[in-house]
């Protein structure tokens, strides 16, 4: 609130004297020797900006926001691995979403048929996956993509170009409730900023800098669905689209994104598939935890990131699927791989019936891991198929 004080200059004075409060009892010339301005400099000490900071904590008080700092153990780390991450967050709802794994999912706010269609499935999938779908709540693909998790009472963030006790759209105002009950409304924008159209392209940094990769639905070659990729890939995010048709202009950014480089992406497991090894093993571990399978029977291993690191030193000795420790259900994982083919596939119910009596929830999380392993691939219809690994 300090005039002069910037996002970069407050996290540089935040890095140089630790606290926010050290900042504020800094002399002129410690302020001066840090690089800011006489006359920010002054600003910083009279404390011109107090007032507004306690009409800005009473907006907060009156409407459940509570404030995440740079220094708070709750603020994103990969938000704070970008180059100009926010000094601070306003957040609405469960705080517990910070820490997870996030993709975005963004695209144009006039969607067709189709891009509605795939940004709702891509979304579903996604969020049963355990990842957390983040987007801007514009209108359109943003819109779908939150309302389908809600519904598959999944996790997603909305990040705001406003301020939290804003509202933009309008008539998101159900959405709205709904993602401050059950998901997370964040922004780095002060309470009471309304919605004004540059700060949208701020928003957007927030939306690639919190997720491990951005998808890309429909928009155009620089609409703001492009703008938001570009700074993915400018913080070392991956970029996924979904190709579209040629003659549509909405198809134009994810088909060019394509070209340059980005995932094509069919289905949820080629976002899957593209994460980090360590993010994917995370969704490995959360997979288990929602089934309850974390227990271990004695004298097996209990490390996911142990059955990890053994696929990819095995990858290079040219064994199949079918010779691989599966972590701690290796058992279930080689009897599951004994039935599944390479040219045909096998259908879910076909799989539970023959593995009896293991249990439905056990062979769903192993086909789960065999995926993200790149083992399986899950067809139209719940059928599997197995993939030769090179």
């Amino acid at each position: 609130m300090t005039p002069g004080i910037g996002t970069k200059t407050a996290v540089q004075l935040i890095d140089r004297f630790k606290t926010p409060q050290r900042v504020f009892r800094a002399s002129l010339s410690e302020l001066q020797a840090a690089g800011v301005s006489g006359s920010v400099a002054r600003s910083v000490t009279s404390g011109c900006a107090f007032d507004d900071a306690v009409t800005q904590q009473q907006k907060m008080l009156e409407c459940g926001a509570r404030l995440i700092p740079i220094t708070h153990p709750k603020y994103p780390k990969r938000l704070k691995e970008v180059f100009d991450p926010p000094p601070m967050l306003f957040a609405r709802g469960r705080l517990e979403l910070l820490g997870s794994l996030g993709i975005g999912v963004v695209g144009t706010r006039r969607p067709t048929a189709y891009g509605t269609a795939a940004a709702t499935r891509l979304a579903t999938d996604l969020s049963e996956a355990g990842l957390t779908i983040i987007s801007g709540m514009a209108r359109g693909i943003d819109t779908s993509a939150h309302k389908a998790v809600l519904e598959a009472n999944g996790d997603t963030i909305a990040v705001f170009g406003c301020g939290v006790d804003e509202l933009y759209p309008a008539e998101n105002r159900k959405l709205a409730d709904d993602i401050i009950l059950k998901g997370l409304v964040l922004s780095d924008f002060p309470m009471g900023m309304p919605p004004y159209p540059q700060n949208f392209p701020l928003r957007n940094r927030i939306v690639s800098g919190m997720s491990a990769g951005v998808l890309v639905v429909e928009g155009g070659q620089y609409s703001g669905s492009a703008i938001t990729a570009k700074l993915a890939t400018e913080q070392g995010r991956e970029v996924f689209a979904v190709p579209g048709n040629i003659t549509s202009k909405l198809s134009w950014g994810p088909n060019l994104l394509i070209k340059q480089g980005a995932k094509l992406i069919q289905d949820w497991n080629d976002v899957v598939v593209e994460l980090k090894p360590e993010d994917r093993r995370w969704l490995v571990r959360q997979c288990r935890s929602r089934l309850n399978l974390n227990e271990i029977p004695d004298g097996e291993s209990n490390s996911s990131d142990q059955a990890s690191e053994d696929l990819q030193t095995k990858r290079g000795t040219g064994q199949t699927a079918a010779t691989l420790d599966i972590g701690p259900m290796s058992d279930t994982g080689r009897a599951i791989l004994a039935e599944i083919g390479l040219d045909i596939a096998v259908p879910l119910d076909t799989l539970m019936d023959k593995l009896v009596p293991t249990s439905p929830s056990e062979i769903l999380a192993v086909l789960f891991e065999l995926e993200l392993n790149g083992m399986v691939r899950q067809l139209p219809g719940k059928s599997y198929i197995k993939v030769w690994l090179e």
